[in-house]
């Protein structure tokens, strides 16, 4: 492939400058950031409006994605710097993974899927945890030009069938097991009986055996990955970037918590590319040749970006993280990591957040590590509490950063563009709209309200690079769930306020918005309040059915480590705080102290499934859960106050 110049500098000015100027000239704004990406044939323009639903980035450029992330490095004079640190506390290893090895890896697994069958266009669904080996299969995808589809290790067998047929691939690549810290999860058995439910049956499946659980391998289908690789190897198999074109798929992710048919979030190659490399210095402020650590998992969208292509895009060194933010082995697991690689950033969930301040709520394991090289700490997948923040601030005197974004994006609406020239922090907010992004808040009728005026936030077409053209196989689908709410604007679904200073609030998705007496209300105003009293450690809020006011609040909270004051005086205190902060029209009477609440492989408190236990509906285990368990003491918890189903 032909060079390209070095990326360029982030953009002289400040962010406000650069924001208008991507909404002024989209065109000019976008090809100067796709300097960053090396080009098979270049972009001689931005944007086809004509294109898609709403247009198609780089529509006549074309380019290879594993090329971006591997070879030019390895190539380019960092064949021995690290790629991947991969660090496992559940299974006590660590590997360091160089450019050059990253690439001969891929190669070489490339040439394997090659030989099964799988070319440009073919879709590979990746069913692992949280091994390099995960990573060599998603790149190698995109080296032939294939799509991958990743899926949470260990996803129920019915959840799995249902992506497999929809995605319809090739080969599927998993592991034999994942590993908890209190328990191995066999995952070959689930792929079986996914494989055996599935109306689509790939033609070969490659199995990565974990010495904690070997897999039993079916003649003819499977393939042990470790035997299969080293025999390609052997024989010099290998297969070189192909090409693609820049409006090609790169993956398809399917969004969490879905009903019926899973929505498949397709992420076109060129504009993720650029939007990413243009994300890595000028929001993250990260440099070529730094540590990144990304603490989520390669099954959910951040991990997609984040873990994988993004730092290896900009040709940083990636932290891949098989372990928790506590219990691995203790609330100081995080700074261990960052400590130990030296990562200048380090961006995880608020969830796992306020899991290490439950556990260490005087912040007294930060201050066994060397933090040095540590500069800043970014949020996203819940609303990040102001308390939370505050703690983490002080705990770290750093930076804490929260910031906004959906499975659909693919990076951030909002945030606190650090390399620009870092803005003041609102606890609470996630800052303002990056570029590329024109937000609005709307109401019912499509009128954008006030400034500090709760509604819908959406987004004027067309969206930026980066954020997905269609819904896989569902094109009418895409336009009816995001594009006809408000004519001309993408809807985020997402409830929240836009402050005099353009500063973007999220409080919520429009289902969290809750009516009581006829006043609509921010379940997320009232989780803030509730977090902020000293003794809460997290805590969700819903709205169940009221026969009189329609709805009315209930707050679920989780203690501190430690607190050894009675309850009830504690729920009280809490009923009086919310009275106080927000009003006797939020009509909160109840806090509800829970041992853990609900949440998603990725962190997402399931707020939804809670409301259909308080309301007494029927409801099903959701197939991101974590631990389906907390569900039942959920519902014993409200049955106890006479709430929910018999």
């Amino acid at each position: 492939m032909d060079a390209t110049p070095d990326a360029p500098n982030p953009p002289p000015g400040t962010y406000a400058e650069v924001h208008a100027a991507s909404l002024r000239d989209p065109e000019a704004f976008w090809l100067d950031a796709a300097r960053a990406i090396d080009w098979a044939r270049p972009p001689t323009r931005a944007f086809d409006g004509s294109a898609g639903a709403y247009g198609r980035w780089f529509p006549d450029a074309t380019l290879n994605a594993c090329h971006n992330a591997v070879d030019r490095h390895a190539e380019g004079g960092r064949g021995d710097q690290a790629a991947i640190l991969y660090d496992s506390p559940v299974t006590g290893t660590k590997r360091r993974i160089t450019y050059a090895a990253l690439r001969d890896a891929v190669a070489v697994l490339a040439g394997v899927l090659h030989d099964l069958g799988v070319g440009r266009g073919d879709r590979v669904v990746i069913y692992m945890p949280m091994v390099p080996e995960a990573l060599f299969g998603m790149l190698a995808c995109a080296r032939l030009g294939a799509v991958h589809s990743v899926v949470f290790g260990g996803f129920a067998a019915n959840e799995l069938a249902i992506r497999i047929a929809d995605a319809a691939p090739k080969v599927v690549l998993a592991a034999s097991c994942g590993i908890e810290p209190s328990r191995v999860v066999a995952y070959k058995p689930l792929l079986d009986a996914a494989l055996a439910a599935s109306v689509h049956k790939p033609g070969a499946c490659l199995i990565l055996q974990r010495p904690q659980a070997t897999a039993d391998l079916v003649p003819g289908r499977d393939h042990d990955w470790a035997e299969t690789v080293a025999r390609a190897a052997a024989e010099g198999r290998r297969a070189d970037c192909v090409n693609v074109a820049a409006t090609d798929p790169l993956y398809i992710l399917y969004t969490s918590g879905t009903t019926g048919k899973p929505k498949g979030v397709v992420r076109d190659t060129g504009g993720y590319c650029v939007a990413l490399a243009w994300s890595m210095p000028n929001l993250y402020d990260v440099a070529p040749g730094e540590t990144y650590f990304c603490a989520s998992d390669i099954g959910w969208v951040v991990g997609h970006s984040y873990i994988v292509y993004a730092p290896l895009l900009h040709g940083c060194t990636t932290v891949l993280y098989e372990g928790k933010p506590v219990g691995t082995p203790d609330a100081g697991a995080l700074w261990r990591v960052v400590s130990d690689y030296g990562a200048a950033c380090l961006f995880t969930a608020p969830t796992a957040l306020r899991a290490v301040k439950k556990e260490d709520p005087r912040a007294e394991r930060v201050g066994a590590y060397d933090l040095s090289a540590f500069r800043s700490l970014f949020l996203a997948g819940e609303r990040a509490d102001p308390d939370s923040v505050a703690w983490a601030e002080r705990a770290l005197d750093r930076p804490v950063i929260d910031h906004w974004w959906q499975t659909e994006t693919g990076w951030a609406i909002a945030g606190n563009p650090v390399g620009l020239g870092r803005l003041p922090v609102k606890h609470g907010s996630a800052c303002v709209p990056m570029p590329g992004y024109d937000l609005a808040v709307l109401d019912e009728a499509g009128k954008p309200v006030p400034a500090g005026t709760m509604g819908t936030i959406a987004l004027r077409l067309p969206l930026p690079p980066g954020c997905l053209p269609t819904l896989w196989g569902s094109e009418e689908r895409f336009r009816s769930s995001y594009l006809t709410t408000y004519p001309g604007w993408y809807d985020t679904s997402d409830a929240g306020i836009v402050d005099a200073d353009g500063y973007v609030t999220v409080l919520g998705r429009t289902d969290d918005i809750i009516n009581v007496a006829g006043h609509r209300l921010s379940t997320g105003g009232m989780e803030a309040v509730l977090a902020s009293h000293p003794d809460v450690a997290e805590c969700a809020v819903i709205g169940i059915r009221d026969a009189l006011k329609g709805e009315q609040p209930c707050g679920f909270v989780v203690l501190k480590s430690g607190v050894e004051r009675p309850t009830d005086v504690i729920e009280d205190e809490l009923v009086a705080l919310v009275r106080e902060q927000i009003g006797p029209v939020a009509a909160f009477k109840l806090a509800l102290t829970v041992q853990r609440l609900p949440k998603t492989r990725s962190g997402k408190i399931l707020r939804g499934t809670m409301k259909r236990i308080a309301d007494g509906e029927p409801w099903t285990t959701p197939p991101t859960i974590d631990d389906a368990g907390v569900l039942d003491e959920i519902g014993a918890s409200l049955k106890g106050r006479g709430i929910g189903a018999g």
